[in-house]
C-alpha cells in the first residue's frame, strides 16, 4: 500500500449511482499509552482509489479519506496511523508559550509601535466560543487551541487582535484602526469565517455583527 498523503481533500462524487462515501465511523478510544487525538474523527470511503490513504483537519474533526474497498482492520489501523502522523507534523510546528509570547512581542513591535506589551501569553483549552480573549488590567493574553495548526498568518492576526485591545478594549474606530497595517487582516477573517461555517464554531474575534448575541467584543476576556 503506497505510503499515507496528508494533504487529500474529498474527492468528487463518482457519476455512477453507487454512493461514493460511507456513513462516518467513529473509531474505538486509544488504548493506555496510546495518544488521544484533540479531534473527533470521520471516515470517508471513496470508490475511485485504489490505494491511497490521507488525511487532514477540518474544523474540530479529522477527516481520513480511504479506498471503498479497505477493510474494517485495515481502516482501524490506517486512522491510528494517520492520526498519528497529524499529530506529529502538529506538534512540529506549533509554538509553545514562550515562543507565543515572544511572536506577540515582535507583532507590537511590528505594528504596534511595541505600545502593547503583554505580561504573559499562553494557549488554553477552555476557549471553546472564541479564538482569543485578553485581560488588559493584567495584560495577559491567552488563544484557543483550536488555533494549533492554522497557517501562521491565522495566529499572527488573533495575537495582533488582543494585543490591540490591551490598548483598545472595545471594537470601535481606533480598534479597528491599530489593525490596518496588519496586511493579512481581511485574509485571515477570511480563513476564520470558513472555518466557522464549515464545523459551525462561534463566531471570529471582532466580527462586525448588529447582533447584540453575536458582540465581537465577547472574543476579549
Amino acid at each position: 500500500m503506497a505510503a499515507p498523503s496528508t494533504r487529500g481533500r474529498p474527492d468528487q462524487q463518482p457519476k455512477s449511482a453507487q454512493p461514493q462515501h460511507q456513513p462516518q465511523h467513529q473509531p474505538s478510544p486509544p488504548k493506555p499509552g496510546e495518544s488521544h487525538d484533540r479531534t473527533r474523527v470521520e471516515v470517508r470511503r471513496s470508490a475511485r482509489r485504489s490505494r491511497t490513504v490521507s488525511a487532514y483537519r477540518e474544523g474540530d474533526r479529522t477527516v481520513v479519506l480511504i479506498p471503498a474497498r479497505m477493510s474494517h482492520a485495515e481502516e482501524q489501523r490506517w486512522v491510528a496511523q494517520m492520526l498519528e502522523k497529524l499529530a506529529a507534523q502538529e506538534s512540529r510546528r506549533i509554538p509553545g508559550d514562550d515562543a507565543l509570547e515572544a511572536r506577540a512581542r515582535e507583532l507590537s513591535a511590528a505594528y504596534l509601535d511595541g505600545r502593547a506589551k503583554p505580561t504573559q501569553v499562553r494557549w488554553v483549552t477552555n476557549q471553546n466560543s472564541r479564538w482569543g480573549s485578553c485581560t488588559p488590567a493584567e495584560g495577559t493574553i491567552r488563544l484557543s487551541h483550536r488555533l494549533q495548526g492554522m497557517p501562521e498568518y491565522v495566529l499572527d492576526y488573533v495575537l495582533l487582535h488582543e494585543l490591540a485591545h490591551l490598548l483598545v478594549p472595545d471594537h470601535g474606530p481606533g480598534f479597528w484602526a491599530l489593525l490596518e497595517a496588519y496586511p493579512r487582516t481581511e485574509r485571515a477573517r477570511g480563513y476564520l469565517e470558513g472555518v466557522v461555517s464549515a464545523a459551525r464554531l462561534p463566531h471570529i474575534p471582532g466580527a462586525r455583527s448588529a447582533d447584540p448575541q453575536s458582540d465581537p467584543a465577547r472574543s476579549c476576556g
